[in-house]
């Protein structure tokens, strides 16, 4: 085999292992990039549930602080608007 016969084997074959290195990297990467969007939906959710909490624990307490305005104010003879 001649030397330029050898040295254009070499580089394919260096070139065909990058490829092949470079494509499962990038799968891998991917990979990673797609469980941690899982994991930052996840998070999201919990967030917005706890957000859902805290503003139905606030509207609670908004009403209970209207009927105790509104009985205050019905006791000194005043009408609510």
């Amino acid at each position: 085999m001649s030397t330029s016969s050898k040295v254009v084997l070499g580089v394919s074959v260096v070139l065909t292992l990058s490829t092949v290195a470079g494509v499962h990297l990038k799968q891998n990467r991917d990979r990673e990039r797609l469980h941690e969007g899982v994991l930052r939906d996840l998070e999201r959710l919990e967030k917005k549930k706890e957000n859902l909490r805290l503003l139905e624990e606030q509207r609670a307490l908004t009403r209970e602080l209207e009927v105790e305005r509104d009985l205050k104010l019905h006791k000194s003879g005043k009408t609510h608007n």
